[in-house]
């Protein structure tokens, strides 16, 4: 692992050294990025995969789902499935109790709200 500062001079001000210390003036701004970077770090990141790439590296794609997020396979270019980690589809796809359910604790429910059918005639159809 490697730390690599980086540092930027922005609004056109200047550097003076001064008996070992650094003095700026008072229109300059410095900015300084630090980075870090591990080679486990630069392999996890999401990641595009063409069907052929998947294959070859079905344990990698595995890996990176359950540690970094979905992985987008693609075939000729477009997006084909999204292989995701099992406890993220469990936690997306757990139903929360049922259609009755969701219809009595519906806030309209004591709303007062008067729903009728209309009781038209049937429409006519040419078969």
């Amino acid at each position: 692992m490697s730390v690599s500062p980086i540092a930027a001079l922005l609004g056109g001000g200047s550097i003076r050294k001064l008996s070992g210390n650094l003095a700026l003036s008072s229109k300059m701004t410095i900015v300084t990025i630090m980075t870090k970077s591990s080679r486990k770090a630069q392999t996890l990141r999401s990641h595009d995969w063409s069907i052929a790439e998947a294959k070859a590296k079905l344990s990698e794609v595995i890996e990176r789902a359950r540690l970094s997020g979905p992985q987008t396979i693609t075939r000729n270019g477009r997006r084909a499935v999204v292989v995701v980690a099992a406890e993220e589809w469990e936690r997306k796809t757990k139903r929360r109790g049922h259609l009755a359910e969701f219809f009595a604790a519906s806030p309209l429910r004591r709303s007062g709200l008067n729903v009728t059918r209309r009781k038209d005639a049937p429409r006519k159809v040419d078969l």
